[in-house]
Parts: structure tokens; C-alpha cells; sequence
């Protein structure tokens, strides 16, 4: 029997598969002769795949790895550690933390962890990149469309003027439809220019009092069949902020949710919940804070729609008929004013906003 058969049917082994971290044993000639079930998750390959291949073959730029794994087996140190961004053709490139050790018979182990704060710093960087693309566009296109739409509205208002006083009746329907449609777009693109055009005002904030205006407001709109209950920790202290700007934020997302949540509301089961927690050593648009506000926005709907998910807060995105689409964006909007960041988990039965600010 081969060695690589060997290491396959070995039972010893059966303990990795239990493990959460990727673990591969390579021999000394590259060949990988072993790869437990999160390692085959983690590489998306069967361990019969990776059984056949070099360890050279995985990784692009499998340079580095490679580096580790000679300095281990000349046992210059007990186990090597590092951060690597492992590249693979036609594939994302994997973000992780390894560790390699020598064992006794001249083989190696490696351990691969994906390095989670690492994939949030690049999450992050791309969400703050694809809002300055979106900004420019809202503005460029409000402003585009903006001049036309009043020509038009005009247009239509002299039209009507100069209709025949036989047809004036039966024609200006159609010049009122023009006006209406014109003033629609209008009262659109102010809602899109908005944000950019409304001073930014700062004074202290104490999030619970924004709370406790959006739950009152969410109450008078949705007085029964929807339960809000809060989680705050009375402990977080004021920061500096635009009071009306986080209201703002907070009804935006509370209302989508409320709108979410109609068949519950229906039932009389909706649940919103506000919860407030202090976050320590955090970093936010890759800039790092001691304490920052933690706050989330739960709910117990039907959750967001996989074909949307990664693109709520792209304008005029909207998971209802009817829907702007803007309210998240200008949420998302808003909490990057304040230098914060606005993250969303959902699956069904669970929604969750997440919104970070850092804290004095």
C-alpha cells in the first residue's frame, strides 16, 4: 500500500474532520497526502483531488508557503506562523492565518484559519469605495435629470395654456398626467441630492433618546401587531454627531423592517428590537478606535432576498413593489458621515442591521 493510501484509510486521522480550521499533512517531496473536511470546504476540492496534487499546485503564489514549509522541516522552530493572501486561478483569493509544523517522520502539518478581520477590512473597503461610485453617479444623474424635468413641466403648463377651449377639458388630463409624472421625479431627485445639499449639524448625541424617538414614531404608525422591545446599555456615553441625520438612519431601516414584517403584523407577532452594546478596539474605515457605539436593528421577518443581499444599499434597489429603494442608501449615507459603518446579517427569521460609530 502506498503511503498517500496509508495516510487516507488512516482512523487516526478521523479527529481532524471535527476540527473548524482547515488542516492538510504535506510530505517532504510537496505532495499532499492528507486534507481534513474543512480544508476540502476551505479549498473546494474532494481530499481524492487533493490527494493527487503538489502543494505548489493550490496556490498561485504558493512561494511563501513554500518558504514556511522548508524552514519547518529544517526544525529552525517549533511551529512558523503567518498571515498570507493565498492566490488561486479563477478563484478569490484566500485570506488566512497558517500554521506549519514538522512532524517526527518528515512530514509537515498546515493549518489554515481565514483570517476574519482581514475579509472585513476588504468587505469594508469595498462597501466605502462602491458609495463614493454611488455618490457621484446620484449627483451627476440627479443633476442630469434635474434641468429636463423642469423644461418639461413647463412646457406642459404652456401647453395647457394654449389648449382650445372646445377640447380643454378632454386634452388637459393628458397635460396633468405630464405635470404630476414631472413633480414625481422632481420630489426623487431631491431625495437623492439630499444628503449632499443638508448641512451636516453636530452637537451631542445620546442614542438612546434617538431610539426612543424612531420607537415612538414606528408605534404611532404601527399601533398594534408590532412589538418593539429594547436592549439598550445605559452605560454608552454621548458622542458628537447629527441628531437628526441618526434618526433618520434608524427609521429608514426600523420602517423597511416594519414594511417586511406586514404579514406578522398581520398575526400579531412582529418584533422589532433595538440593542445597544459597546464595542472595544475596533477598526472602521481603516482607521482603529478604542470604543465604538455598537448598535443593532433585529427583526423577525421573512428576511432579505438572496437576489438582493449584497446590493441594498446600491440606489434604487428595493425588495418590495413599490419600494425608492433610497432609504437604506441614505442610511448608509448618513452613518458614513459620522466615520461609522452599517452592516446587515439576514436569513429567514432574522434580520439584523448593525451599526458602528466610534465612541469618545
Amino acid at each position: 500500500m502506498t503511503a498517500t493510501a496509508s495516510t487516507l484509510s488512516n482512523p487516526a486521522l478521523a479527529g481532524l474532520d471535527l476540527l473548524a480550521s482547515a488542516v492538510l499533512l504535506v510530505g517532504a517531496d510537496g505532495h499532499i497526502s492528507y486534507a481534513n473536511a474543512a480544508a476540502e470546504h476551505l479549498l473546494e476540492s474532494s481530499l481524492k483531488a487533493l490527494s493527487r496534487l503538489q502543494l505548489g499546485a493550490l496556490f498561485v503564489n504558493a512561494d511563501e508557503l513554500a518558504n514556511l514549509c522548508e524552514q519547518a522541516l529544517a526544525h529552525k522552530y517549533a511551529d512558523l506562523r503567518q498571515d498570507l493572501t493565498l492566490e488561486r486561478s479563477g478563484r478569490e483569493p484566500l485570506q488566512v492565518h497558517s500554521v506549519v509544523s514538522a512532524t517526527g517522520d518528515g512530514q509537515l502539518v498546515i493549518e489554515l484559519r481565514e483570517n476574519v478581520q482581514q475579509l472585513k477590512l476588504d468587505r469594508e473597503e469595498r462597501i466605502l469605495d462602491q458609495s463614493q461610485v454611488n455618490k457621484e453617479l446620484i449627483r451627476n444623474l440627479a443633476h442630469e435629470i434635474k434641468n429636463p424635468l423642469g423644461g418639461i413641466r413647463g412646457a406642459a403648463q404652456l401647453l395647457e395654456l394654449e389648449l382650445p377651449a372646445v377640447h380643454l377639458v378632454q386634452l388637459r388630463e393628458y397635460t396633468q398626467v405630464i405635470i404630476k409624472e414631472a413633480d414625481r421625479l422632481q420630489t426623487l431627485v431631491d431625495r437623492l441630492l439630499a444628503p449632499h445639499r443638508r448641512p451636516h449639524i453636530v452637537g451631542d448625541v445620546n442614542i438612546h433618546e434617538v431610539c426612543e424617538r424612531v420607537r415612538s414614531l414606528m408605534l404611532a404608525e404601527f399601533p398594534s401587531g408590532l412589538t418593539i422591545r429594547r436592549d439598550y446599555d445605559a452605560s454608552i456615553p454621548e458622542f458628537r454627531g447629527d441628531k437628526e441625520q441618526l434618526i433618520q438612519t434608524v427609521l429608514n431601516i426600523a420602517r423597511n423592517a416594519a414594511q417586511a414584517l406586514h404579514e406578522r403584523i398581520v398575526g400579531g407577532d412582529a418584533e422589532l428590537i433595538f440593542r445597544t452594546r459597546v464595542a472595544r478596539q475596533v477598526t472602521l474605515a481603516k482607521v482603529r478606535y478604542g470604543l465604538a457605539l455598537d448598535l443593532h436593528i433585529i427583526d423577525n421577518g421573512p428576511g432579505i432576498s438572496p437576489q438582493i443581499r449584497d446590493r441594498i444599499f446600491y440606489p434604487l434597489v428595493s425588495g418590495r413593489e413599490g419600494g425608492s429603494g433610497l432609504g437604506l442608501t441614505l442610511a448608509q449615507t448618513f452613518v458614513q458621515q459620522h466615520l461609522g459603518v452599517i452592516e446587515c446579517e439576514s436569513r429567514p427569521g432574522l434580520t439584523d442591521f448593525r451599526i458602528l460609530l466610534p465612541l469618545p
